[in-house]
């Protein structure tokens, strides 16, 4: 079993490289833990979006 995580953010970025990640697996995805983060820094919002991937390798 092996896991995998992704950082970004913006939604959009995440959502393209874990398809690409899924796309390209040999193997099986177990789970997906899916994320979101919000922090203000002076006057402005900042994002993370995060996902790990728990799988399988064949």
């Amino acid at each position: 079993m092996k896991v995998k995580i992704f950082d970004y953010e913006d939604e959009k970025d995440l959502e393209e490289d874990i398809n690409l990640f899924i796309k390209e697996l040999n193997g099986e995805v177990i789970d997906i833990k899916y994320q979101v983060s919000v922090g203000i820094f002076s006057e402005e919002q900042v994002f993370c979006f995060s996902a790990m991937i728990i799988y399988y390798e064949k």
